[in-house]
């Protein structure tokens, strides 16, 4: 009986013994990331059957296992993934705010001190400091979006290399979960308990990944654990680790893509839809950044071809058609900067793209896929198709809706060869003042129109196109002598013609009639092949008297006081032209600019409400997996004493043998 009852004392010291090792170990690591408290879990032990009762055989520790809420565990998990992924778009996106708001308010700066400096030439077109600081202030702002465009560059960059970073990392957790499901393959028995400190520190490496990118997990009757990562890509098969890597982009290098590897293989991943701060990476890319780079690349488009026809359009102060401002859009290595041709292409069609309207542009990125007889082009922005019809064809009426033509150039084009179209790309980055002398900035218009004294009615006539500036001066001047226009009311329609009228009996040039309140464009001369310049005839004119005619005179108006073409020039600057003729210059700036402050701050908001998410997830999961020190210091008291208890039991057993073996002494 003392034997029995030594043994119960000793078993239950023993448990009472891992019991407390068991508490002091919680509490130690009260503070331990990812660790799980742990539970000493206590049996009875087999009773001894004896004088037909079976009598307690004390009691014994059957397992110390970790007390793991799987269900709140992967809540935390989803969590943690949601958080980092809102918390990098948070980051990057407020980044590109502030490089926006300084930057954009540069250019906008620029822009207006520019058109100051032109519209001092349009009062003072023969002041050649004025023309000079007109030359310098298109320098800089040439330089202002090169300098974005540098930051634009900086930030891609860096983008790359952090994907890259988190790509190497994730493999490294890869071989860590690897080598831990080794070890808990060989240390997981049933009769020898669990290993809980590899089981939390695998869980921890998961946790760290789920910052990454989205995470499932799957563990077998071995307590190997396999991962899975995004769409379901296998990160870790047991014991054998994957590695991410990331690769050059094609047809962009820049646009570095996600690869996972195998010992036998290698697959794309697809950055967007891996979840994490990964994929916040990979849209601040290739969606926030690109759109506001080609909405810049728009902006600096628009600016050098509204400015450059505008010079076109006048004389400078040597009586020549002015030379372009700023590098012509359509420059050879601009246009074939547009077309991207992915490695994989089995043809050799090189092809480029021509812009023919930039009001049309827009900031979508295209591609256009050779099925064996047509190109067909896809926005990949609403995923619209366009037929651009067979090969060796024209594509310009196809596309014109988008104001820009893709044309063939040279080698012929295999079925399922594709190009990507990127109409606004590297016009900021190679946006170059050209004009070097300020004498040759156009500020004469080379023809005027004038009404007669005896116009009463509300009819007009102007120059709204002008192809030819010196063949408009010859024709006004010299071919024909007095051109006029005269249009009456013949009561109903409204008749114009357009004559010498120097020359008599009276030849009309160009004749003809529209609408009251309406208009009609005239080419002169008549022939749209062979016009040097367009007229618009508007208005309701009313005569003197019946059918009394209004006249306007069309003659050379060159002159180094003459500023009206800078006039027009400085008009441009409150012109819609951007976006389908909606947006000023200013305005396609503001909208960008403040597109991307609203982008940041909803993102800042989703922050926030991805953190109280997380905190809510995090606390759930504590409230079971986590330390509670009031808890363990009352099981440490409980233990203390059941201790305590179990060495009386013991003390008391060795009286009673003692006192046996003294009675038969």
């Amino acid at each position: 009986m003392s034997v029995n009852l030594y043994n119960t004392g000793v078993s239950g010291l023993l448990a009472a013994q891992q019991q407390l090792a068991t508490t002091g170990n919680n509490i130690a690591n009260v503070n331990t990331e990812g660790y799980n408290r742990q539970r000493a879990e206590q049996n009875a032990a087999t009773g001894l059957y004896n004088a037909n009762n079976y009598i307690g055989g004390g009691t014994y520790i059957e397992n110390v296992r970790r007390v793991y809420d799987q269900f709140s565990y992967k809540e935390q998990l989803l969590s943690q993934t949601s958080l980092s992924n809102a918390d990098g778009l948070h980051v990057d996106l407020s980044q590109l705010n502030e490089i926006m708001t300084f930057s954009g308010g540069a250019i906008n700066s620029s822009l207006d001190k520019f058109y100051q400096t032109i519209n001092s030439i349009a009062d003072n077109p023969s002041d050649l400091g004025l023309r000079s600081m007109a030359i310098t202030q298109a320098q800089v702002l040439s330089s202002d979006f090169k300098s974005l465009n540098a930051n634009f560059d900086q930030i891609e960059k860096s983008t790359n290399g952090e994907i890259g970073q988190i790509a190497s990392h994730i493999s490294q957790i890869s071989v860590e979960i690897s080598k831990i499901n080794e070890q808990v393959l060989h240390a997981q028995n049933p009769s020898k308990g669990q290993p809980n400190d590899l089981l939390d520190t695998r869980d921890r490496l998961v946790n760290e990944l789920s910052k990454y990118t989205s995470v499932n997990t799957i563990v077998d009757d071995n307590g190997v654990m396999s991962v899975m990562i995004g769409n379901g890509a296998t990160l870790v098969a047991g014991i054998t680790p994957l590695s991410v890597g990331v690769q050059a982009g094609d047809p962009d290098p820049n646009k570095t893509i996600l690869t996972i590897a195998g010992s036998n293989s290698t697959v794309n991943l697809n950055g967007a839809v891996v979840g994490g701060s990964l994929a916040a990476k990979y849209e601040f890319r290739d969606q926030h950044l690109a759109q506001v780079r080609s909405e810049i690349n728009r902006l600096a488009m628009v600016i050098s071809e509204t400015l450059n026809e505008a010079q076109h359009d006048g004389l400078d102060l040597n009586e020549q058609e002015g030379l372009d401002f700023f590098t012509d859009i359509n420059s050879n290595i601009l246009e074939r900067s547009r077309v991207l041709a992915p490695s994989k292409n089995t043809g050799n069609l090189e092809a480029r793209v021509n812009i023919s309207d930039v009001s049309k542009v827009p900031t979508s990125e295209f591609e256009v896929k050779y099925d064996g007889v047509n190109f067909i082009m896809k926005n990949l922005t609403d995923n619209s198709t366009v037929n651009l019809g067979a090969a060796g064809a024209s594509h310009s009426a196809s596309i014109a809706a988008y104001g820009f033509e893709f044309i063939e150039d040279s080698g012929t084009p295999n079925a399922g060869d594709t190009f990507i179209i990127r109409p606004t790309e590297n016009s900021a980055s190679l946006m170059e003042v050209k004009l070097t002398d300020g004498a040759g900035i156009s500020a004469s218009t080379p023809i005027e129109v004038t009404a007669s004294d005896n116009n009463v009615g509300g009819g007009s006539v102007s120059i709204v196109q002008m192809h030819d500036p010196l063949a408009a001066q010859t024709y006004a001047s010299t071919t024909n002598t007095s051109l006029t226009v005269d249009v009456y009311d013949n009561g109903g329609a409204l008749e114009y013609r357009v004559y010498d009228s120097a020359i008599f009996p009276i030849s009309n040039i160009a004749s003809g009639s529209y609408a009251p309140g309406g208009s009609v464009l005239v080419d002169l001369p008549p022939s749209p092949a062979t016009a040097v310049f367009q007229l618009e005839i508007k208005g309701n004119p009313t005569g003197s008297s019946a059918l009394a005619r209004e006249e306007f005179s069309i003659a050379d108006s060159f002159g180094v006081g003459n500023g009206n073409n800078a006039t027009l020039m400085g008009l441009t600057q409150e012109k819609g032209i951007i976006n389908g003729e909606k947006e000023t210059f200013s305005q396609s700036l503001g909208v960008s600019t403040s597109t991307v402050g609203s982008k940041a701050k909803s993102a800042e908001l989703v922050e926030s409400t991805a953190q109280a998410l997380f905190t809510k997830a995090y606390n759930r999961n504590q409230s079971t997996s986590g330390v509670n020190l009031d808890e363990e210091a009352a099981n440490l008291l409980k233990f203390q004493q059941a201790y305590q208890a179990s060495s009386q039991i013991i003390s008391i057993s060795n009286t009673i043998f003692d006192t046996l073996l003294q009675a038969v002494r």
